[in-house]
């Protein structure tokens, strides 16, 4: 499947409030509009994409779905007929769905572990309309797509490699460096970064560990921790640099107790001729100040009853 990256994710909060002070002050996000019948939803911009991150009101935080862009409606079509054969179940999202997503044309499905995935195509956007939310520089979307995401699942399960490697058409990047068995993945059309996706092992729970989003400069990175150290906001790691990859970031946790990492390129990402095994985690930095694994990640039943009613 000829994807580019993941356009948008979506998440469930019970606090709203708080991510809308919180994503413009600290992040720099800028507030999308909603609809006029969409009065229980918070979206924000990183570019000049209609939005980038989507919250929905709700009782649990929780990660509702990832979209991932294909390059254009023969790419959407072409998924289509690629999940069929691979007997992946998929619902067309109607035209009030693709609306909310600003989208022509989606499907959602879930994979092995049970997450929501969406593949969509041609999301709606104005040139020159993403206004930061405090000074800042910008955030790097377009053709690498809005991030990454390290989502975490209570076992290991082999059915998942077969669903990323052969239904999603996912390049395998590697375990990552000290991760244990995090399996890191990156999309067809993606040799920009390292990863789009991971996924994790946290035995008998799950839930989104980390999001990680690129910012144009050092300065960025820089202010953003400046301002998460002065509001107090807990963070999980302080500023690094990965080893296998020439990235400088920090982890820090929001408010639906996931991370993110604030990530800018000190050189581009040349790409791997061979699988990595580093040694460390980081060349420097990274020190690890908090959990790794935050609130976000609970007990499958808790998290999604809808799925593991038990």
């Amino acid at each position: 499947m000829n994807l580019i990256g993941i356009g948008y994710f979506g998440f469930e909060t019970a606090k709203l409030d708080e991510w809308r002070s919180y994503g413009p002050e600290v992040m720099g996000f800028q507030i999308a509009p909603n609809a006029e019948t969409e009065t229980d939803s918070l979206y924000f911009k990183l570019d000049d994409r209609r939005h980038r991150i989507a919250l929905h009101a709700g009782s649990i935080d929780r990660i509702s779905y990832i979209g991932w862009e294909a390059r254009n409606r023969l790419d959407y079509l072409d998924a289509l007929e690629h999940l069929s054969s691979h007997e992946v179940e998929f619902t067309v999202g109607d035209e009030a769905l693709c609306e909310q997503r600003g989208v022509k044309e989606l499907i959602r499905f879930r994979d092995p572990v049970g997450y929501q995935h969406e593949i969509f195509y041609a999301q709606k956007w104005s040139p020159r309309s993403f206004v930061p939310g405090r000074p800042h520089g910008g955030f790097v979307c377009g053709d690498r797509g809005a991030g990454h995401v390290v989502l975490m699942a209570p076992e290991a399960n082999p059915a998942l490699d077969h669903f990323l490697r052969e239904v999603m058409c996912f390049q395998w990047y590697g375990w990552g460096a000290g991760k244990g068995k995090t399996s890191f993945w990156r999309t067809k059309l993606n040799n920009q970064t390292s990863h789009d996706i991971a996924y994790g092992v946290a035995p008998g729970r799950m839930g989104v560990q980390h999001v990680g989003l690129f910012v144009e400069s050092v300065r960025d990175v820089g202010e953003t921790y400046d301002l998460v150290k002065k509001k107090d906001i807990p963070m999980m790691m302080t500023l690094g640099q990965h080893t296998q990859d020439p990235h400088m970031s920090f982890y820090h946790f929001n408010p639906s107790g996931f991370a993110f990492e604030t990530i800018t390129e000190l050189e581009p990402w040349e790409g791997d001729p061979f699988e990595l095994n580093p040694e460390q985690m980081s060349t420097w930095g990274h020190e690890i100040v908090g959990p790794i694994v935050g609130p976000s990640v609970q007990a499958p039943e808790a998290l999604y009853p809808e799925l593991f009613k038990k």
